[in-house]
């Protein structure tokens, strides 16, 4: 496509008069587009290419100031839906999203191509650890916050147990780009929730601010009746993950490896930030940081070489035959998942 465009399509064009659009799905970065774009830009920026991007959910801190002037979070409008309906557009749009793969929804409906290759995670592994079916007693719920930069970044807050098989089960995900009183609030709403005994926090990032928070935005709950004022608040114990990124996140990727971390379920955003990140780029999205967390949190020796505070008993340790361990015929990553 790139050799047609430069070869034949440049060549064909009118000297006085031309103009090209370019309509497709991005399928991957280095596609037509993106293509175009890094070699040629953007007009805002001086180049030559005018960009009409119209996600399916809005996101102009990611995409840009939005077409049609949306706010971040809200939805593309359908001719068959009232635009004045934003429930109804959202909820047509999750819906679309459920049936939807993840890079299936990042490129047909978001705009937004996935790199297949070089991630930490593959999308092959995050597959084979979804388990909805297992049946597991928690030993110890937890809910994680990796709190957002003022609201404008992803705040991770990701909920998830300690199974009587000595796993780590991620069951809720109701990360979002959220001000400290939001995610505190969906901190707080997503504890109560699930019965989790403690909310671990990110020590690394204003661990007195993070507590205070959630400590007030528990105590305002309770006052709307929200959450009942007998309902004990979680113990808020911060977390101290290793400072790097690839550093932090790579031992959680090792534990899933391993088979010491499961979905319960299919969490479309959460892979897609697991299964797209690379060890090379300088940020690592709000909910890796999280999940990193919340293992961290319940099984502190994934942490070689950091502290968590307070100091945790460390959790029972793998016995040959059980999990993590060959048992026949060897997948992808020289282990078979067993149930």
């Amino acid at each position: 496509m790139h050799d047609w465009w430069s070869s034949a399509a440049l060549k064909r064009l009118q000297p006085d008069r031309n103009a090209v659009v370019a309509i497709q799905t991005r399928w991957h970065p280095d596609d037509f587009s993106g293509r175009r774009l890094e070699e040629e830009g953007r007009l805002e920026e001086g180049g030559r290419w005018k960009v009409v991007h119209l996600p399916a959910i809005a996101n102009p801190s990611k995409f840009g100031p939005d077409p049609l002037g949306r706010a971040d979070g809200e939805p593309l409008p359908h001719p068959k839906i009232p635009t004045r309906n934003r429930r109804a557009l959202l909820a047509w749009w999750a819906d679309v999203k459920s049936t939807f793969s993840v890079r299936d929804w990042h490129a047909m409906a978001q705009g937004d191509p996935q790199p297949a290759e070089g991630a930490l995670v593959s999308r092959d592994l995050l597959r084979m650890i979804r388990d909805g079916t297992t049946k597991v007693e928690p030993q110890k719920k937890a809910v994680a916050v990796d709190p957002s930069g003022g609201g404008r970044d992803v705040a991770g807050v990701i909920a998830g147990f300690l199974g009587d098989d000595k796993r780590v089960w991620i069951t809720h995900d109701v990360s979002a780009a959220m001000s400290s009183a939001e995610w505190s609030t969906a901190a707080s709403l997503l504890a109560y929730e699930t019965n989790a005994a403690v909310i671990y926090v990110e020590w690394n990032y204003g661990r007195d601010m993070c507590t205070l928070a959630i400590r007030t935005s528990w105590e305002t709950l309770q006052s709307e009746g929200r959450i009942p004022e007998s309902h004990l608040m979680p113990l808020i114990q911060p977390v101290q993950a290793k400072q790097g990124k690839l550093l932090r996140a790579e031992p959680i990727a090792q534990q899933m490896v391993q088979d010491r971390v499961r979905l319960r379920g299919a969490f479309t955003d959460l892979e897609n930030e697991w299964a797209t990140w690379m060890p090379t780029d300088p940020d690592s999205p709000g909910r890796i940081d999280a999940s990193c967390i919340l293992v961290y949190g319940l099984i502190p020796e994934a942490n070689q070489g950091a502290i968590a505070h307070p100091p945790l008993p460390k959790a029972p340790q793998p016995q040959p035959g059980g999990f993590g361990q060959s048992r026949g015929a060897a997948s992808v990553y020289g282990r078979r998942i067993g149930k």
